[in-house]
C-alpha cells in the first residue's frame, strides 16, 4: 500500500481518452478528509478538466469500510485549543481549501463518478454531492452528524439539505439520522445502487467505451453503464420514505423550540426514528440552533452564496467552545459526553447567533471569486 494519501490513476479507453481516477487512501482512518488531501485532489482535478484527452473522473477510495468518514479533525482540534476566540489560520486554511474542492465537484466540466460505499459522512458527503454519477451499494451509509460534534451540516450541507423533499433536510441536520442506498436516493444524495461487487463491470466498461470529450453525451453513456451495472437490484427498505410525513410534522413551522418540543416527545416503535430524536436531544444546542439559522437563510442563495456564508459560520463555531468540545468527547477522549455551552436552547440569543454568523477578517481567496 502506498504512503501517498491519494492515489492517482488513469483509465485507457478504447476510443482513446483517458479516465481519470482519483483514490483517497487512508483507510485505518476510514479515508477521513485531510489538508493533504485536498491539496492533492484540487489540483489534479483542475488539471484533468483542462485536459482535453479526459473524458471523466472517478473518484473512489480504498478499504471496503469507507469512502470518506468525514473531515481530518484531529490537527484542527489542536489548533482550536491553540487560538480560542482568536483568529485561526489552520482553520481558515481547512475550510477555505476544503469549501474549494467541494464547489469544483459540483461544478466540473465533465462527467464525475463518485463511488460511495461504506461509511460516508460530514466531509465524505461533500465530495460525493456534487458529483455527476453519485453511486450507493448495499453497504453504503450517510450521515450528516455534526450536531453530535458541536457543529453544523457544512460542506454545502446548507444547500443540499435545503433541496431535499419537504423538511428531510431539516431533519438531518438535528437528527444525523443514517441513511442508506435508497434512503440518499430518495433525498438526493445519490443515484443510483450499483453492487459493489459489479464495480469491475463499470471500470471495463468506461474502459471499453468511446468517450466524446462532450460533455453531455459522455454524461449520458455514464449513466447508461451505471443502469446496466445495477439492473435487477431491489433496493432497501427507505426509512425516510417510510417516516416522510411523520418528519415532515416534526419539522413543521419557523420556531426551533416547538421543533424541539415535538422531538423531544416523540414516541415510536421504530429504532431509527427514536434514534434520530434522542441524538437531538443529546446534540449540541449551539448546533441545532445554527443548523435551524442556515436553513432558514439559504433557501434562495446560490451555491457559490452558500459556501461564503459557511466559511464564516464554520470560522464561529472556532472561535466558540462547543466545537472542541465535541470533537474532544467524540474523537479525542471518546467518553461520548460533551458538556455544550449554552447548554439549553434557551440559553441561546439571537446576538449569540449573530456572533457565528459574523465577518472575521477577509473572505478566503479561493471562496471570493465563487460565481
Amino acid at each position: 500500500m502506498s504512503d501517498e494519501v491519494v492515489l492517482f490513476d488513469e483509465i485507457q479507453t478504447t476510443g482513446g481518452r483517458r479516465f481519470g481516477v482519483a483514490t483517497l487512501n487512508t483507510p485505518a482512518a476510514l479515508n477521513a478528509l485531510s489538508v493533504a488531501m485536498v491539496r492533492l485532489l484540487t489540483p489534479k482535478l483542475r488539471e484533468w478538466a483542462q485536459d482535453a484527452g479526459v473524458a471523466g473522473v472517478l473518484l473512489q477510495a480504498a478499504g471496503e469500510k469507507a469512502f470518506c468518514a468525514g473531515g481530518d479533525l484531529r490537527q484542527l482540534y489542536q489548533t482550536l485549543l491553540e487560538c480560542g476566540p482568536e483568529r485561526n489560520p489552520y482553520a481558515e486554511r481547512f475550510f477555505a481549501e476544503e469549501y474549494e474542492l467541494d464547489y469544483l465537484i459540483h461544478t466540473f466540466p465533465k462527467p464525475v463518478l463518485c463511488w460511495g460505499h461504506g461509511i460516508v459522512m460530514g466531509g465524505g458527503i461533500g465530495l460525493m454531492a456534487g458529483a455527476s454519477h453519485r453511486v450507493a451499494t448495499a453497504q453504503s451509509r450517510l450521515a450528516m452528524p455534526e450536531i453530535s460534534i458541536g457543529l453544523y451540516p457544512d460542506v454545502g450541507g446548507s444547500w443540499f439539505l435545503r433541496r431535499m423533499p419537504g423538511r428531510v433536510g431539516l431533519f438531518l441536520a438535528l437528527s444525523g439520522a443514517h441513511l442508506n442506498a435508497a434512503d440518499a436516493i430518495f433525498c438526493g444524495l445519490a443515484d443510483l445502487l450499483v453492487p459493489h461487487e459489479r464495480k469491475a463491470q463499470v471500470l471495463d466498461e468506461i474502459a471499453a467505451g468511446t468517450w466524446t470529450g462532450e460533455a453531455k453525451a459522455d454524461r449520458a453513456a455514464l449513466s447508461r453503464i451505471l443502469l446496466r451495472a445495477g439492473e435487477g437490484t431491489e433496493l432497501p427498505p427507505s426509512k425516510v420514505r417510510e417516516h416522510f410525513d411523520s418528519i415532515n410534522a416534526l419539522m413543521a413551522g419557523d420556531d426551533l423550540g416547538d421543533i424541539a418540543k415535538r422531538l423531544r416527545a416523540l414516541q415510536s416503535d421504530d429504532p431509527w426514528l427514536q434514534t434520530a430524536a434522542k441524538t437531538f436531544a443529546k446534540g449540541a444546542p449551539s448546533s441545532a440552533a445554527l443548523s435551524f439559522e442556515l436553513w432558514q437563510r439559504v433557501h434562495r442563495m446560490s451555491l457559490a452564496e452558500v459556501f461564503r456564508l459557511e466559511y464564516w459560520a464554520s470560522l464561529g463555531f472556532c472561535a466558540h467552545k462547543d466545537f472542541a468540545e465535541g470533537i474532544r468527547a467524540v474523537l479525542i477522549d471518546k467518553d461520548r459526553n460533551p458538556k455544550w455551552n449554552p447548554a439549553t436552547l434557551d440559553d441561546i440569543t439571537p446576538a449569540f447567533i449573530e456572533d457565528h454568523l459574523m465577518v472575521r477578517g477577509e473572505m478566503a481567496p479561493e471562496l471570493a471569486g465563487l460565481v
